[in-house]
């Protein structure tokens, strides 16, 4: 096997080198709740704008659109979530605290403008904190989805100026929610498969790459909701765990035994096999748009599908509820689209693998906002070309945030 014929190839791709009179300064900031995150920030020289690129469980130091950005003469501030590259204990409100803690740091700097930047799981991210941020304290939430307490009500969430939105798949939850195998038998037995629900039986339409497969409406239907049933599944024992932590902790409390004050801590952690296995992935035809052949993960996703890599492969249950699970997470980018007001720019990138068309769409429906823009450029997930040679999505990404940034005030 190649280099390039690497079941991962190409995800990436690498940025740009930033212009020589960039100004790199890193910093800490403290949380609400007093947690330490870190950013960079990347200033040119007179900016007065400052573009917030974020994402819950990656790392954007280097993100593609940084240079873009520069070149524009915008500043650039880059950040991680508390769990940096460590998305087991990975809780979205908890985040928020993280995202807030950067924007007050950056509106303290003396900005002119502070601008949300979302780019995949980034743009939910983005939109979960500008619709909690938009609520009066008292009304945003006060705990997680399982309950753990988070005080977002005493945080200062100061609202951005805008939000850019780059291939912003709906929400790590709803993603995670069209990629479960729910031909999963055994949840302790990574091989075991319903063959009437498993998209890689040739029976049910699957062909081998580079063929298309072909999926009958039948299945597509039967597959889909059968998705959503291993996710509830996976729910109640998310919430079955979560409880005997908290009925060990009430014993505790009376009791001061250790046992119940270990058990209130053995809530464990949750694996979940098999997180590759849209059906779009392989067959083109669904949604269909200039996407190439395979999945985020690769260009063979009935293997990758059964290696180690995917979402929400292990996970706490306070972070499947929160994060992993398409039912109880409400890091939903169409469930938080509504309530932003201030101006939204989507761009969509043609061949992208995570936000089709018809999502773009519905989140362009679905914003609060009188001021939304919606431009489609050539380009795949991660801002790589569609065709060798050609500008790459990023660089025409980024050129139609400049040209958006310009028209802001």
């Amino acid at each position: 096997m190649t280099v390039g014929e690497r079941l991962g190839a190409g995800r990436y791709l690498a940025a740009a080198s930033i212009p020589d009179d960039t100004v790199t300064t890193t910093h800490e900031i403290t949380t609400r709740d007093g947690a330490t995150v870190s950013g960079i920030l990347r200033v040119r020289p007179g900016a007065v704008v400052v573009c917030v690129l974020m994402h819950p469980r990656q790392d954007f130091s280097h993100h593609v659109l940084v240079p873009e950005l520069l070149e524009q003469g915008y500043a650039v501030w880059t950040q991680s979530t508390r769990t940096g590259l460590n998305d087991m204990t990975l809780l979205h409100e908890q985040a928020l605290l993280d995202v807030a803690a950067g924007h007050a740091f950056l509106w303290d700097m003396g900005f002119e403008d502070v601008v949300s930047v979302g780019h995949s799981g980034g743009g939910a991210l983005a939109a979960y904190y500008i619709e909690q941020a938009s609520l009066a304290p008292a009304e945003r939430f006060a705990t997680t989805p399982g309950g753990k307490a988070v005080p977002l009500r005493d945080a200062d969430m100061p609202v951005p100026s805008g939000l850019m939105l780059m291939a912003p798949h709906p929400g790590q939850g709803v993603l995670l929610g069209r990629m479960i195998d729910p031909s999963v038998a055994n949840e302790l037995d990574p091989m075991s498969a319903v063959p009437g629900l498993d998209m890689y039986n040739p029976d049910n339409g699957f062909r081998a790459a580079p063929e298309p497969s072909s999926y009958s409406p039948e299945f597509v239907a039967d597959y889909r909701a059968a998705q959503r049933r291993r996710v509830e599944r996976i729910d109640a024992v998310a919430r079955e765990a979560i409880a005997d932590a908290n009925a060990a902790r009430r014993r505790f409390k009376e009791s001061g035994a250790a046992r119940d004050r270990r058990m209130s801590l053995a809530s464990g952690v949750i694996t979940v096999h098999r997180t590759d296995a849209d059906l779009r992935s392989v067959d083109l035809s669904l949604d269909p748009n200039d996407r190439p052949y395979g999945s985020l993960f690769g260009y063979r996703p009935d293997l990758t599908n059964y290696g180690v890599v995917g979402f929400g492969r292990v996970t706490t249950p306070e972070a499947w509820l929160s994060t992993w699970s398409s039912i109880s997470s409400r890091a939903s980018l169409l469930r938080c689209a509504p309530a932003i007001s201030i101006p939204c720019l989507l761009v969509e990138l043609t061949g992208d693998q995570a936000c089709f068309p018809a999502d773009a769409q519905q989140m362009v429906e679905a914003f609060g906002s009188d001021r939304v823009t919606h431009v489609r450029v050539p380009g795949k997930h991660f801002g790589g070309a569609l065709v060798e040679g050609e500008p790459t999505g990023a660089t025409l990404a980024g050129l139609e945030m400049g040209k958006w940034l310009g028209e802001l005030g």
